[in-house]
Parts: structure tokens; C-alpha cells; sequence
């Protein structure tokens, strides 16, 4: 099922989207050939009125919704996104935009902030 899924400020977990309904709030997910978007209107809006609001997510097809994967290997990249900062989602270690990716790991860590792990392989359409 292709979604869209977003991090919930107010309840702290990943909301997931479906043809533009929330269908169900989740802590944990694996998104197969992920996009990461950022929607530049919204963005505009977040650095004109300073407040939050949902603009940028992951889309693509919802794999998993309670996995249990090792997510601490090297070729997981931290993958972050600011508005105020940069206006895609980046790698956190390069600062190199990324914008697709084969797989996208979300979870919520320990101070229940988002985290994003992908894996990107080169030689892959």
C-alpha cells in the first residue's frame, strides 16, 4: 500500500496517510523505495509564521509497521530533515540532500524525536 508518512508533533508518533486520510499512528515503520518530500509552500509558511505544520514526509510503499531490524550497521544513514536548515531532507553525516532511497527505516528514539535510517544503493534504479 503506497502512504505517506509523517512525524505527529502532538502525539509523538509517525502518522500514516493514505490517499490523504490518516489511517493509522504508528512508533515504528519500513517504507520500500521511499521518497522524501518536502512540500516548498508549506516550508515558506513554517519560516514565515515560525510554527510548525505538516509539509514534509516519507512516501512510498508501507512494508512494515513493527519491525525489528539491527538498525546500527554503517550502510543505515541518518537521514534528517529541518525546515530552518535546508529545505530536503539530508543525510545528517554528509549534509548531502537525499531524495529517494531504496528502504527507510523510522522509529522514535529514546528522547521521542523522530529517527530515519535509509539505505541507498547506487548501482539500483
Amino acid at each position: 500500500m503506497n502512504v505517506e508518512i509523517y512525524f505527529n508533533l502532538h502525539k509523538k508518533v509517525f502518522s500514516v496517510r493514505h490517499k490523504g486520510r490518516v489511517i493509522k499512528h504508528v512508533e515504528s515503520a519500513v517504507i520500500r523505495r521511499p521518497k522524501f518530500v518536502v512540500q516548498a509552500a508549506g516550508r515558506a509558511k513554517v519560516l514565515r509564521e515560525k510554527k510548525k505544520n505538516v509539509h514534509a514526509f516519507v512516501r512510498g510503499e508501507l512494508y512494515n509497521v513493527a519491525p525489528d531490524y539491527d538498525l546500527t550497521q554503517d550502510f543505515y544513514k541518518d537521514i534528517k530533515y529541518n525546515p530552518y536548515k535546508a529545505d530536503t531532507f539530508i543525510i545528517n553525516s554528509t549534509n548531502e540532500p537525499i531524495h529517494n532511497a531504496n528502504w527507510a527505516f523510522l522509529t522514535i528514539d529514546n528522547q521521542n524525536k523522530p529517527s530515519i535510517k535509509g539505505i541507498k544503493y547506487f548501482n539500483e534504479i
